[in-house]
């Protein structure tokens, strides 16, 4: 098995994507990780938010899949935040030093329901154009923890950990699944006491996402057929919040399909993208369209051969 900690792909995105580390809030131990790649004239670009247990990082074969068709993107690491409010004005002023008006936010698990209540926040002049919500969710209240979130601080790095890992995939899982799984076994082990304890607070307590706020978001659900940490009826409530959205369904990939099926993913991104191409909240070089068109086509063969 070719693990991708030491993969070319993964050396390839260390060695060419420089990462920056920004800091936008009075208190500068808060500072933003992220990777920047495609071109810098884009003005909306899609940005990636991870999972609790990943890092910038997790999103490298979006990154250079993306930026290698024109697209600018964008993979961030949130700081220590323990509060949805105040992620949100972190975020507000990331954006604002970044000089981004608007964004598209593809989120991951927790990521996801950070772009949710970001676009729900800043919905009075909005900031996000679009959402591609990845094994996400709407209501913290799906995990049970929301008693417990107020004292994750409290619980030392190894038992936060622990609590992560119990909602990785167990059993028998092909080797690229199992790949994505120790890679972000990796990550999660690169994240201090702090990091965790913040993450989990904002994934677990109570708080839940008003849709009639977000209402002129366009919206791309994903997620998997098989076994992920997000109950079937977490789902069912996505669905039924966002009853226009399109889906976009993958027959396998667990917890990280954008690790281990990155392919289908990138393609659905492309879909998803495709219907801002040639309005100003194009996140494509316009010069670049017709080649990324091409490169669809061929992804499309080739999954369904």
């Amino acid at each position: 098995m070719e693990e991708i900690r030491v993969s070319p792909d993964y050396n390839w995105f260390r060695s060419t994507v420089p990462l920056k580390r920004i800091i936008v809030d009075d208190d500068d131990s808060k500072v933003w990780s992220l990777y920047d790649a495609g071109p810098k004239n884009i003005r909306c670009p899609i940005i990636f938010l991870p999972p609790v247990s990943g890092t910038a990082e997790v999103f490298f074969q979006q990154v250079l899949a993306l930026s290698g068709w024109g697209y600018r993107v964008i993979s961030l690491q949130y700081p220590v935040y323990w509060d949805l409010l105040e992620f949100c004005d972190g975020f507000r002023k990331l954006l604002d030093h970044l000089q981004l008006d608007k964004v598209h936010l593809f989120g991951a698990s927790l990521g996801g329901f950070l772009a949710q209540k970001f676009a729900e926040v800043t919905h009075k002049s909005p900031r996000v154009h679009s959402l591609i919500l990845c094994n996400s969710f709407s209501d913290t209240s799906i995990f049970n923890q929301t008693w417990t979130a107020n004292s994750f601080w409290l619980m030392p790095a190894f038992m936060l950990k622990k609590i992560v890992l119990g909602n990785f995939a167990k059993g028998p899982v092909d080797p690229k699944m199992a790949d994505a799984i120790d890679f972000m076994v990796d990550r999660l082990e690169s994240l201090n006491q702090s990091e965790l304890a913040s993450r989990l607070t904002l994934n677990c307590q109570n708080s839940y996402v008003e849709p009639h706020k977000i209402k002129d978001v366009a919206v791309t659900i994903m997620d998997v057929f098989d076994q992920s940490a997000l109950s079937h009826e977490a789902k069912e409530e996505m669905y039924k919040l966002y009853p226009n959205a399109r889906r976009a369904h993958l027959k396998t990939g667990g917890n990280f399909p954008y690790l281990c099926r990155s392919a289908e993913v990138n393609l659905y991104i492309q879909i998803h993208l495709r219907q801002f191409h040639g309005t100003r909240y194009a996140a494509i070089s316009p010069e670049m369209v017709s080649a990324e068109e091409l490169e669809v086509q061929k992804t499309n063969l080739n999954l369904s051969q």
